[in-house]
């Protein structure tokens, strides 16, 4: 065996061998890892962007592009989806809710409570003089005053609210801030 010059500790070298690999490893589903972020970047511009497409333009396998992407998903990191723009996609009602939890319930039970609501696309904990900011989009007129009726105005959890329709959506930018380059 061979010591590690520290005197009180012995390991074998292929101890040493596998430290040493696994210390110079990279955290593959780290979003401060470059290749991650050139991925992310990718998929930010274009979800359906082909795995080979971004193997190509990064100089690396589609195994590897598919490895790493899988690795993120799992972690946590990476979740690809459709955004769709309320206006464009024909739902004539998309409002921001603003509201206040009553006093003796928390934000995080009300937004539980109205998670589970397919018209309700946003839940946002916020400080200032809301408690929650929601996002509601519905079919029709007559669809979004049900909701606000059944599930804001009528219920002991809510304080108060206050309901801000958009009348023009000037930017729709699902992206990271952090600027990857």
């Amino acid at each position: 065996m061979a010591g590690t010059g520290s005197g009180d500790r012995i390991t074998t070298i292929d101890d040493r061998k596998f430290a040493a690999r696994r210390t110079r490893q990279p955290d593959k589903t780290s979003p401060d890892d470059d290749l991650n972020r050139s991925i992310i970047d990718m998929l930010q511009r274009d979800g359906r962007m082909a795995f080979s497409e971004i193997a190509q333009q990064l100089g690396v396998s589609e195994g590897t592009i598919r490895n790493r992407v899988s690795g993120m998903k799992r972690a946590g990191m990476l979740e690809i989806v459709a955004i769709v723009d309320p206006v464009v996609a024909a739902y004539k009602t998309a409002a921001m809710l603003g509201l206040k939890v009553a006093p003796g319930h928390s934000p995080q039970t009300v937004a539980e409570r109205l998670a589970v609501s397919p018209d309700v696309v946003y839940i946002l904990w916020v400080s200032g003089r809301f408690d929650l900011l929601i996002e509601v989009v519905t079919n029709d007129r007559d669809s979004f005053l049900d909701f606000l009726e059944t599930d804001i105005h009528s219920q002991p959890d809510i304080a108060g609210s206050e309901t801000m329709t958009g009348l023009k959506n000037f930017k729709n930018q699902f992206l990271l801030k952090r600027n990857w380059s």
